[in-house]
């Protein structure tokens, strides 16, 4: 099961994903970042804080979304990640091509430093 909760956080979107990321749910994830697309967020701050279990569905969204991140210049920052889900992404090589930091902070620094 997934929740998506979004808050905003000065320029920045918060999105909060609570529970696991997998195959059938998957699209829900992609629905969320495509409307904040559509908005014109400039930021999109994934916490993971929450997030227990993310499978290769749930990775594909992001990566389906890295190109047009760079050509509307979004700046994706993922951060709060458990050792279990931070250790996925590193297998698979994500951690080079998103973002990734401990806490909000950290993360918020790095939109601001945009």
């Amino acid at each position: 099961m997934l929740r998506i909760e979004k808050t905003i956080v000065q320029k920045s979107v918060i999105l909060q994903l609570i529970g696991e990321v997998d195959a059938s749910n998957s699209v829900e994830l992609d629905d969320a970042i495509q409307t904040l697309v559509q908005e014109d967020a400039k930021s999109i701050l994934v916490d993971g804080t929450g997030l227990e279990y993310i499978s290769s569905a749930g990775l594909g969204v992001f990566m389906s979304y890295l190109e047009e991140f760079e050509e509307k210049q979004i700046v994706l920052v993922i951060f709060g990640l458990s050792d279990k889900v931070q250790q996925v992404f590193h297998i698979l090589g994500l951690d080079q091509l998103i973002n990734i930091k401990e806490t909000k902070e950290e993360a918020l620094e790095v939109v601001y430093a945009k």
